[in-house]
Protein backbone atom coordinates (compact mmCIF):
# COMPACT_ATOMS: atom_id res chain seq x y z
CA UNK A 1 0.00 0.00 0.00
CA UNK A 2 1.08 3.43 -0.96
CA UNK A 3 0.97 6.40 1.34
CA UNK A 4 -2.20 7.67 -0.50
CA UNK A 5 -4.01 4.22 0.11
CA UNK A 6 -2.69 4.42 3.93
CA UNK A 7 -4.38 7.78 4.60
CA UNK A 8 -7.76 6.96 2.68
CA UNK A 9 -7.24 3.83 5.14
CA UNK A 10 -7.01 6.14 8.16
CA UNK A 11 -9.98 8.16 7.06
CA UNK A 12 -11.89 5.57 6.51
CA UNK A 13 -11.21 3.86 10.38
CA UNK A 14 -11.21 7.89 12.08
CA UNK A 15 -14.98 7.68 10.15
CA UNK A 16 -15.80 4.06 11.21
CA UNK A 17 -14.32 4.37 15.10
CA UNK A 18 -17.27 2.63 17.25
CA UNK A 19 -17.56 4.63 20.17
CA UNK A 20 -15.51 1.45 22.05
CA UNK A 21 -12.46 2.37 20.15
CA UNK A 22 -12.32 5.96 21.10
CA UNK A 23 -12.88 5.59 24.99
CA UNK A 24 -9.55 2.88 24.14
CA UNK A 25 -8.15 5.69 22.81
CA UNK A 26 -8.99 7.95 25.82
CA UNK A 27 -8.13 6.04 28.59
CA UNK A 28 -4.91 4.31 27.39
CA UNK A 29 -3.56 8.09 26.43
CA UNK A 30 -4.74 9.50 29.56
CA UNK A 31 -3.20 6.03 30.99
CA UNK A 32 0.22 6.92 30.01
CA UNK A 33 -0.02 10.68 30.72
CA UNK A 34 -1.12 10.15 34.19
CA UNK A 35 2.37 7.69 34.56
CA UNK A 36 4.63 10.05 32.95
CA UNK A 37 3.43 12.72 35.51
CA UNK A 38 3.71 10.16 38.51
CA UNK A 39 0.44 9.48 39.14
CA UNK A 40 -1.52 7.03 40.99
CA UNK A 41 -4.85 7.55 38.94
CA UNK A 42 -2.66 5.76 36.27
CA UNK A 43 -3.90 2.71 37.64
CA UNK A 44 -7.80 2.78 37.93
CA UNK A 45 -7.90 4.74 34.66
CA UNK A 46 -5.59 1.97 33.03
CA UNK A 47 -8.14 -0.71 33.86
CA UNK A 48 -10.74 0.89 31.96
CA UNK A 49 -8.57 1.13 28.99
CA UNK A 50 -7.48 -2.61 29.52
CA UNK A 51 -10.62 -4.09 29.58
CA UNK A 52 -12.09 -2.14 26.11
CA UNK A 53 -9.00 -3.49 24.46
CA UNK A 54 -9.33 -7.29 25.63
CA UNK A 55 -12.47 -6.68 24.03
CA UNK A 56 -10.69 -4.85 20.21
CA UNK A 57 -8.04 -7.35 20.43
CA UNK A 58 -10.03 -10.37 20.52
CA UNK A 59 -12.04 -9.35 17.19
CA UNK A 60 -8.70 -8.62 15.15
CA UNK A 61 -6.92 -11.93 16.77
CA UNK A 62 -4.19 -10.55 18.32
CA UNK A 63 -4.54 -13.12 20.79
CA UNK A 64 -1.25 -12.78 22.61
CA UNK A 65 -2.80 -8.78 22.97
CA UNK A 66 -5.27 -10.47 24.65
CA UNK A 67 -3.33 -12.06 27.26
CA UNK A 68 -1.07 -9.44 27.52
CA UNK A 69 -4.02 -7.23 28.41
CA UNK A 70 -5.12 -10.14 31.13
CA UNK A 71 -1.64 -9.36 32.33
CA UNK A 72 -2.40 -5.83 32.65
CA UNK A 73 -5.23 -5.91 34.49
CA UNK A 74 -3.61 -8.04 36.98
CA UNK A 75 -0.64 -5.84 37.22
CA UNK A 76 -2.69 -2.59 37.48
CA UNK A 77 -4.12 -3.87 40.25
CA UNK A 78 -1.15 -4.98 41.93
CA UNK A 79 0.52 -1.66 41.10
CA UNK A 80 -2.02 0.14 42.29
CA UNK A 81 -2.40 -1.59 46.01
CA UNK A 82 1.69 -0.95 45.93
CA UNK A 83 1.71 2.83 44.91
CA UNK A 84 -0.87 3.46 47.58
CA UNK A 85 0.97 1.54 50.23
CA UNK A 86 4.37 3.41 49.24
CA UNK A 87 2.73 6.87 49.24
CA UNK A 88 1.39 6.11 52.89
CA UNK A 89 4.88 5.47 54.10
CA UNK A 90 6.26 8.36 52.26
CA UNK A 91 8.25 5.91 49.93
CA UNK A 92 6.48 7.37 46.66
CA UNK A 93 9.76 8.43 44.65
CA UNK A 94 10.59 6.27 41.82
CA UNK A 95 14.10 4.98 41.57
CA UNK A 96 16.73 2.99 39.21
CA UNK A 97 16.46 -0.77 38.82
CA UNK A 98 18.54 -3.54 41.03
CA UNK A 99 20.50 -5.91 38.96
CA UNK A 100 18.26 -8.42 40.32
CA UNK A 101 15.14 -6.70 39.16
CA UNK A 102 16.54 -6.03 35.80
CA UNK A 103 16.93 -9.36 35.65
CA UNK A 104 13.98 -10.62 36.02
CA UNK A 105 12.30 -8.29 34.13
CA UNK A 106 15.06 -9.68 31.15
CA UNK A 107 13.41 -12.77 31.98
CA UNK A 108 10.21 -11.90 31.98
CA UNK A 109 10.90 -10.68 28.34
CA UNK A 110 12.60 -13.81 27.06
CA UNK A 111 10.41 -16.51 28.96
CA UNK A 112 7.34 -14.87 28.19
CA UNK A 113 8.38 -14.32 24.57
CA UNK A 114 9.13 -18.03 24.14
CA UNK A 115 5.86 -19.02 25.41
CA UNK A 116 3.60 -16.89 23.91
CA UNK A 117 5.91 -17.73 20.11
CA UNK A 118 5.21 -21.37 20.71
CA UNK A 119 1.08 -20.92 22.02
CA UNK A 120 0.77 -18.27 18.84
CA UNK A 121 2.76 -20.65 16.65
CA UNK A 122 1.24 -24.17 17.12
CA UNK A 123 -2.38 -23.25 18.91
CA UNK A 124 -3.90 -20.76 17.31
CA UNK A 125 -4.81 -18.98 13.47
CA UNK A 126 -2.47 -15.72 14.54
CA UNK A 127 -0.74 -14.77 10.96
CA UNK A 128 2.26 -13.05 13.04
CA UNK A 129 2.94 -15.18 15.70
CA UNK A 130 6.40 -13.70 16.22
CA UNK A 131 5.85 -10.08 16.15
CA UNK A 132 2.74 -10.38 18.46
CA UNK A 133 4.35 -12.37 21.16
CA UNK A 134 7.86 -10.24 21.62
CA UNK A 135 5.81 -6.95 21.81
CA UNK A 136 3.49 -8.65 24.49
CA UNK A 137 6.77 -10.09 26.46
CA UNK A 138 8.41 -7.18 26.37
CA UNK A 139 5.28 -5.01 27.40
CA UNK A 140 4.90 -7.54 30.13
CA UNK A 141 8.28 -6.53 31.23
CA UNK A 142 7.55 -3.07 31.54
CA UNK A 143 4.35 -3.16 33.39
CA UNK A 144 6.23 -4.76 35.93
CA UNK A 145 8.54 -2.45 36.50
CA UNK A 146 6.20 0.15 36.09
CA UNK A 147 4.11 -1.47 38.91
CA UNK A 148 7.59 -1.04 41.13
CA UNK A 149 7.92 2.38 39.98
CA UNK A 150 11.34 1.06 38.34
CA UNK A 151 12.30 4.02 35.76
CA UNK A 152 13.40 1.08 33.22
CA UNK A 153 9.97 0.26 32.57
CA UNK A 154 9.68 3.15 29.95
CA UNK A 155 12.45 1.47 28.63
CA UNK A 156 11.10 -1.86 27.91
CA UNK A 157 7.54 -0.25 27.24
CA UNK A 158 9.32 1.58 24.26
CA UNK A 159 10.88 -1.44 22.87
CA UNK A 160 7.29 -2.93 22.48
CA UNK A 161 6.20 -0.27 21.19
CA UNK A 162 8.16 0.56 18.50
CA UNK A 163 7.69 -2.97 17.40
CA UNK A 164 3.73 -2.23 17.67
CA UNK A 165 3.84 0.31 15.41
CA UNK A 166 3.99 -1.52 12.15
CA UNK A 167 2.42 -4.62 13.24
CA UNK A 168 -0.77 -2.53 14.12
CA UNK A 169 0.03 -1.06 10.24
CA UNK A 170 0.34 -4.89 9.30
CA UNK A 171 -3.20 -5.60 10.79
CA UNK A 172 -4.64 -2.30 9.10
CA UNK A 173 -5.02 -0.35 12.13
CA UNK A 174 -3.13 2.97 10.89
CA UNK A 175 -5.28 4.58 13.77
CA UNK A 176 -4.05 2.22 16.49
CA UNK A 177 -0.66 2.76 14.60
CA UNK A 178 -0.69 6.55 15.17
CA UNK A 179 -1.35 6.26 19.23
CA UNK A 180 1.40 3.97 19.39
CA UNK A 181 3.41 6.32 17.78
CA UNK A 182 2.26 9.19 20.56
CA UNK A 183 2.61 6.59 23.30
CA UNK A 184 6.27 6.09 21.96
CA UNK A 185 7.01 9.80 22.38
CA UNK A 186 5.31 10.47 25.58
CA UNK A 187 7.36 7.56 26.84
CA UNK A 188 10.49 8.82 25.88
CA UNK A 189 9.30 12.00 27.96
CA UNK A 190 8.31 10.11 30.96
CA UNK A 191 11.84 8.41 31.48
CA UNK A 192 13.55 12.00 31.83
CA UNK A 193 10.71 12.69 33.50
CA UNK A 194 10.97 10.40 36.47
CA UNK A 195 14.55 11.07 35.65
CA UNK A 196 14.39 14.50 36.89
CA UNK A 197 12.68 12.79 39.97
CA UNK A 198 15.00 10.48 41.07
CA UNK A 199 18.38 13.34 40.64
CA UNK A 200 16.23 15.53 42.77
CA UNK A 201 15.67 13.12 45.25
CA UNK A 202 19.48 12.63 45.20
CA UNK A 203 20.29 16.08 45.51
CA UNK A 204 18.24 16.46 49.05
CA UNK A 205 19.32 13.54 50.33
CA UNK A 206 23.36 15.07 49.78
CA UNK A 207 22.40 18.13 51.00
CA UNK A 208 20.63 16.93 54.48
Amino acid sequence: MNFQDWFKLFQEQIAHTSLIQWLALGFGVSEVLLAKKNSIWLYPTGIISVLLWMFLSLDVKLYAEVLLNIYYLVMSVYGWIIWKKRKQDAENQVSWSSNNELTIAVLISVIGFGVLYLVLRYFTDSDVPLFDAFVSATAWAGMWLLAKRKIENWIFLNISNIVAIPLLFHKKLPLMACLTTFLFTVAIFGFFDWKKIIDKSRLKLAQS
